[in-house]
């Protein structure tokens, strides 16, 4: 690593720390990070691009990339590709509340003029929606006809639940995409991948960034209280969104968007992911058997949902799955 620095940056070695488990290296009062590349470039520019842009905007604990000495974004280091990230501040303790903090963040990604091609979700929740459970259909399919394991079975098993609750997400988006009470805070931003209240950590990284619908962020949130395991989750779940509707009211689209979201089980898909990539799929095998037993809560909570938030769906006209 520091090789690397001093050979294609001129950044002499100096002190390394650790920071969200990536070490960088403290030289000349900015703190360096090499981030993996050998992904898409157009993906890494595009993300490197809304770095920049909130970085000068009131951002300056994002993670900015920066050129080698030849001018180049990427650099070619034994065999690897890599982009080197400067941070000039880490964020210090936030005084406003955490919802306040997501809203304002918002506020300035909706600024950024220019909708990314390669990183952005806006407007194609349904399309991408329908990719992934055709693609995991199959991948699930394949996987349990070439193995005869428990994990294997588990999936099988798994997979008449996935597929129903899935097209009931979808649908319940595409009625919702007909919903004509929306306004300015509907309109795109920059957010986050899965958002894990980056907003509040020390830095926020350009590969966590992508170009969506505002709500994204505000059903993971949710989505990661109702999965801790907390026994009354909602307490915060309804502070953090009366903190952001102080300065990003919602609109009726958006709070359908959020249940929409939350319907589809992108925390089983993720987990059942990284199963497919791992060698050892035991721990793997405890989780998702852990995470479908807990879908019943899961589901009774997102049942409660627009009760919980104060929402009176009869009277404002808002669609709800009976079954749940």
């Amino acid at each position: 690593m520091e090789q690397l620095l001093h050979t294609y940056y001129g950044i002499q070695n100096g002190e390394e720390l650790l920071v969200n488990q990536r070490k960088g290296i403290i030289a000349d009062n900015s703190i360096y990070f090499i981030m993996d590349a050998n992904n898409n470039e157009i993906i890494h520019m595009e993300q490197a691009v809304l770095s920049s842009y909130l970085a000068k905007h009131h951002y300056p604990y994002v993670a900015e990339p920066i050129q080698n000495i030849h001018g180049d974004w990427f650099t070619t280091y034994q065999g690897k590709k890599y982009m080197v990230l400067q941070v000039n501040h880490m964020k210090e303790t936030s005084h406003l509340p955490h919802g306040e903090e997501l809203a304002n963040f918002h506020n300035i990604g909706a600024t950024y003029q220019y909708q990314p091609q390669t990183i952005s979700s806006y407007g194609q929740w349904e399309q991408l929606w329908i990719n992934k459970l055709t693609i995991f259909e199959n991948q699930i399919e394949q996987y349990t006809t070439e193995r005869s394991t428990y994990y294997a079975r588990l999936l099988m098993d798994s997979l008449p639940y996935l597929i129903g609750i899935s097209e009931n997400a979808i649908q319940y988006l595409h009625e919702s995409e007909q919903e004509q009470r929306f306004h300015e805070v509907d309109q795109g931003t920059i957010t986050f991948h899965r958002y894990q209240s980056n907003v509040l950590q020390q830095i926020i990284w350009p590969d966590d960034l992508i170009y969506d619908h505002p709500t994204r962020d505000l059903a993971e949130f949710i989505r990661v209280k109702w999965l801790e395991g907390t026994e009354n989750p909602n307490q915060e779940v309804i502070q953090f969104l009366n903190d952001y509707q102080t300065v990003r009211p919602l609109s009726i689209f958006s709070w359908r968007l959020i249940y929409a979201r939350l319907l589809f089980p992108i925390h089983l898909f993720d987990v059942i992911a990284k199963s497919f990539l791992a060698q050892s799929t035991e721990d793997h095998y405890a989780k998702l058997d852990y995470m479908l037993k807990q879908q019943t809560v899961y589901e009774s909570r997102l049942r409660d949902f627009f009760h919980v938030v104060g929402l009176d769906t009869e009277s404002l006209s808002i669609p709800v799955l009976n079954w749940l």
